[in-house]
């Protein structure tokens, strides 16, 4: 759900609670990074699970860190292995991230898993990039497979300073007395400003 971390979701059981209100929120799948008893105790209960293999930001420290996986034969065969028991598991597909692009196409040809490439080539079943990336509106370094359309960071940046402006216009008005005019309140008719005033002097 928006607002809410789901690598602080700890538990089979938090991750269950979890894909239900996804799924009643007319999700047609959730994604899991968690263990694959996890994924198979979603699977169980019909919810339809996209794992991930590869490159996995919550497990970079066994992997080596930020960098591609599955370089070498004996690590390409892990992640092929790990496609192989999310299909035992019961999930319905798998992210494959920063995986070289011949590994890719052959692990998506071999699976019965629907696999959405991020950074690993043409050969799966579908292209994956975050919003973030597409939009532009990362700073700072820009992943090797992320491609940038649009450049948000820089709209945000002529916004804030629009709400600077704004707001320090504002207070300059007030502060000289420029706002508010005649224009923005509200005058009470003459006849019952009198009596007002009479009645409130009355009552001083």
């Amino acid at each position: 759900m928006p607002g809410e971390n789901f690598y602080e979701i700890g538990t089979a059981d938090d991750f269950l609670r979890w894909a239900f209100r996804l799924y009643k929120a007319g999700a047609d799948a959730v994604y899991c990074s968690a263990g694959f008893a996890t994924v198979k105790r979603l699977a169980d209960d019909a919810i339809p699970v996209i794992g991930h293999v590869g490159l996995i930001p919550s497990r970079a420290t066994w992997t080596g860190g930020f960098k591609a996986v599955g370089k070498t034969a004996d690590t390409a065969m892990q992640i092929f292995e790990a496609v192989k028991q999310y299909e035992a598991v019961g999930a319905l597909g798998a992210e494959i991230e920063v995986v070289p692009v011949e590994v890719a196409k052959a692990i998506s040809e071999r699976t019965s898993l629907i696999m959405l490439s991020m950074g690993a080539g043409t050969g799966c079943d579908a292209q994956y990039l975050f919003a973030d990336d597409i939009l532009g509106q990362n700073r700072g370094h820009m992943p090797r497979h992320s491609k940038v359309y649009r450049n948000f960071a820089a709209e945000y940046d002529r916004l804030q300073a629009e709400r600077v402006a704004a707001f320090s216009e504002y207070v300059a008005d007030v502060n000289s007395g420029a706002y508010p005019e005649d224009k923005h309140v509200v005058r009470m008719d003459p006849a019952e400003l009198s009596q007002f005033m009479k009645r409130v002097d009355e009552k001083a």
